[in-house]
């Protein structure tokens, strides 16, 4: 059974961190070298970076697959607009191509429902092919490309993705209900 389970301890902490290593140490070498990788690591995904980014909001997630982690996941609620970023989804090489993929973009979705988030936003490394297209059969769609510096001469070079949640679309077909209403009642 899968469950998304709320990165609240230091435990689940460290356990994230750990699983950013395995994860990134797999995956993102290919993409972007090991220097990069390490630095990323250290300045984003390390404990004390994501306990930081905790307290400045961010939600992390674990996702677990009966007993073990399997991966994990990061939102941030925008505070002044319906709006989310999914600032990381990572999942060990073991675990996936079995849905949890799918179930972890479900989990959002219903987040994003429960707190009228009708777009949803994320940046993907242009060149990590597979995420991208796991990315659109999911909804998202490509709304532009972003270099950013990140220090030591790295940057990021990515895509911006966004999608309507089930919120949005909610919002809308509640208002084209209201609209034929207040049209009937004239």
């Amino acid at each position: 059974m899968v469950e998304m389970v709320k990165v609240r301890k230091a435990a689940q902490i460290e356990a994230v961190a750990d699983l950013a290593r395995e994860i990134w140490n797999e995956h993102f070498v290919a993409i972007i070298g090991q220097a990069q990788v390490d630095y990323m690591l250290g300045r984003f995904q390390s404990a004390a970076a994501i306990r930081e980014q905790i307290a400045a909001g961010y939600e992390y997630y674990l996702v677990r697959d009966g007993r073990r982690h399997a991966g994990y996941f990061a939102l941030v609620p925008a505070r002044t607009k319906p709006s989310a970023q999914l600032s990381k989804i990572y999942l060990r090489r073991a675990q996936r191509g079995r849905g949890l993929g799918k179930a972890v973009m479900e989990f959002i979705n219903a987040y994003c429902v429960e707190r009228g988030i009708g777009t949803l936003w994320l940046t993907v490394n242009r060149h990590n092919a597979g995420s991208i297209a796991f990315y659109e059969r999911m909804g998202f769609t490509r709304a532009q490309s972003l270099v950013r510096k990140i220090g030591r001469g790295f940057v990021m070079d990515d895509y911006k993705m966004v999608k309507s949640t089930s919120a949005s679309k909610s919002s809308r077909e509640g208002s084209a209900r209201k609209a034929r209403r207040d049209r009937s009642a004239q």
